[in-house]
């Protein structure tokens, strides 16, 4: 509906939007903003309370004659909207995501005509700036008087913005013991204060296990080990992290173990006002130390009111076992320490052989390392399988062990379907739980069900931003939809430019484009993220004596020299003799794989590289062998 010119500002919370200016403010400063995430609040305003379509947003901001990734845009818009409000995908406040459908603005809205706020001068009225400034939390203000306002004017606005100060210094400090809801958390790395890093292990391990423990006993959205790890030592102000992470809440403290006793201090701040709302301190020995994240997660949860009615009883854990599960976890996480992570999860199993969580590591290691290619899968498919049956068998309600049995069934049985059935019983479980759609979009690429494949992946991706960045970059890989891949691992790498995952990701589909100097590049870019300058020198150097394909033998030649002190996957060969059209060799890998049942073979119709031997029948038997719908 047309909105009048005497209610050209709408007002939710703190913000206003002005529709005549194109100016949001908050608290009458604005907010600097590029101009297709205002329209994008303006379409959500004219609807309040009603989901608009992401087709109807597409039609009115993106005309049909434009040429654009009409995906990628509205995500990034939403996300720099939601960055400027201080909201977020998983707990909002304002816009909410329907998924797959549309967006729909849930806050109260008001309109009429502007308050004590600054009239825009003829610059500002006709520009909007393109690019947001990098620090989103900085509120650059701007406005000015109204020079030809009476005195009474005047006053009435200084008594306004005085009541507006008093009030957020009333909020700020707490006084009357109220503040903003907190929905949703994120747990910080605890501080190691046990004066040896040996024990990080351990701060590591409990931070891990408050966070398990407050999406169990809480109604909260909590975010995931793997976004608020990035933020280990970090300097930055609590409100910041906040905003970044999209939650009200931010969990931070310290844990220190001496002998066999154990004193955790934590605190709960309130994100957007800094403002302190809890503290305690817990203190145990080695032989209770589990439940001191249980018995801080039931405090936290009391305190925001998000109390579960009913709550499972905590199972008795070996302290020993307790302690090999945490060093597991540790090196589960570590570059280079899965084999370590390997000996700590046996010995947690060995020592409590009812112990869910050992088994589910057992499971994870053996996955992680058939699809790093490091493992070879005749040791790995039955006892990846095992332990996942074993673990679901132990704890039924948990998600991550439905996950473990999904794999372990896709990867050993092929059986796709019945391995969705246990990602879609994880949903149930968990309805916020990022990483089964993001199995599922592992799953739908390998049978060729692309677009439902993608779909899955932005499910992901807006549940968990940080968590898979890489995610939705290679589902446009295996969709070979490279420019949306390319755009989108270009985006994810401003943010996060030393993920060597993304680099890898964006090397495949520089090389699946036709890019041969731009792949190179990601390639070292890729080694120089993992620490290993030897290599990215390598490949900077064989691309300037022979272009792509020395480099493609370089990474053969390098391949072979790993091969003689650990199992690389025959797959790993089989790609890089397929870049070289080299037939026999990239049949021969292929096969040798297929008798492994190595899960790698599963997305090989995804890679242009083996177009060539699409006519060839070993190479049909072996898509048939493994009962995948044909991409040829």
């Amino acid at each position: 509906m047309p909105v009048s010119p005497t209610e050209n500002v709408i007002r939710f919370g703190l913000f206003e939007l002005d529709l005549k200016s194109w100016q949001l403010r908050k608290n009458g400063s604005r907010i600097r903003i590029s101009q297709q995430p205002v329209q994008v609040l303006a379409q959500l305003l004219e609807r309040p309370g009603e989901v608009v379509t992401r087709e109807a947003l597409r039609q009115r901001l993106w005309p049909p004659d434009t040429f654009v990734d009409f995906d990628h845009g509205l995500n990034k818009s939403v996300q720099k909207l939601r960055d400027a409000l201080g909201d977020s995908a998983e707990s909002p406040r304002f816009i909410e995501t329907i998924p797959r459908v549309g967006y729909r603005f849930i806050a109260p809205v008001t309109r009429g005509a502007q308050l004590g706020t600054s009239e825009p001068d003829e610059q500002t009225a006709n520009h909007i700036p393109v690019e947001p400034i990098s620090d989103q939390s900085t509120l650059v203000s701007q406005t000015k008087s109204r020079t030809n306002a009476g005195w009474l004017w005047l006053a009435a606005c200084v008594a306004m913005l005085l009541v507006g100060a008093g009030w957020m210094a009333h909020r700020k400090q707490g006084r009357d013991g109220k503040m903003a809801p907190i929905h949703s958390l994120a747990v910080l790395p605890l501080n190691n204060l046990s004066g040896d890093h040996e024990q990080d292990y351990f701060a590591d391990g409990m931070t891990d296990e408050l966070t398990t423990m407050l999406a169990k006993d809480s109604t909260l959205r909590i975010v995931s080990r793997t976004s608020a790890m990035q933020y280990k030592g970090a300097s930055r102000p609590l409100p910041e992290i906040a905003q970044a992470l999209g939650v009200d809440g931010v969990v931070e403290g310290s844990v220190e173990r001496s002998g066999d006793k154990v004193h955790m201090t934590l605190q709960l701040i309130q994100g957007s006002s800094d403002t302190h709302v809890w503290a305690d301190s817990y203190d145990g020995n080695t032989n209770n130390v589990g439940s001191l994240p249980e018995e801080a997660a039931m405090a936290i949860a009391k305190k925001t009111n998000s109390a579960v009615a009913e709550r499972a009883p905590m199972r008795y854990v070996n302290p020993e076992a307790h302690d090999a599960y945490l060093r597991g976890e540790h090196f589960w996480y570590s570059e280079n320490g899965n084999e370590k992570a390997k000996i700590y999860f046996q010995k947690a199993v060995e020592l409590q052989p009812d112990y869910a969580a050992g088994w589910l590591g057992l499971s994870q290691y053996y996955g992680g390392g058939m699809l790093d290619g490091h493992l070879n899968p005749k040791e790995g498919l039955a006892p990846m399988e095992a332990a996942a049956q074993k673990a679901v068998e132990l704890d039924g309600s948990f998600p991550d062990a439905h996950i473990a049995l999904c794999g372990s069934t896709f990867f050993k049985e092929h059986d796709w379907a019945r391995a969705d059935r246990e990602c879609v019983r994880a949903i149930e479980l968990d309805p916020r739980y990022s990483s089964a759609y993001h199995m599922r979009a592992r799953i739908f690429a390998a049978v060729n069900r692309h677009e439902e494949g993608i779909a899955q992946e932005k499910i992901a991706t807006e549940l968990s931003p940080s968590g898979y960045e890489w995610g939705l970059a290679r589902s446009y890989l295996w969709a070979r939809k490279y420019d949306l891949g390319i755009a989108n691992a270009r985006l994810r790498l401003e943010s996060s430019p030393r993920n060597a995952h993304t680099l890898e990701t964006l090397a495949a589909l520089y090389r699946c484009k036709g890019m041969y100097k731009e792949a190179a590049q990601a390639w070292a870019d890729t080694f120089s993220a993992r620490g290993d300058e030897v290599s990215a020198a390598s490949v900077r150097r064989a691309f300037a004596e022979g272009g792509y394909p020395a480099v493609v033998r370089w990474k053969l030649a390098d391949l072979k020299k790993q091969s003689m002190q650990r199992y690389v996957s025959p797959v790993l060969f089989a790609l890089e003799h397929a870049q070289l059209q080299q037939r026999e060799e990239t049949l021969s890998s292929l096969e040798e794989a297929y008798a492994a049942r190595d899960p790698l073979l599963l997305w090989v119709q995804n890679d242009p590289a083996y177009d060539f031997v699409h006519s060839d029948e070993r190479y049909r038997a072996i898509i048939k062998g493994m009962g995948l719908p044909p991409a040829y």
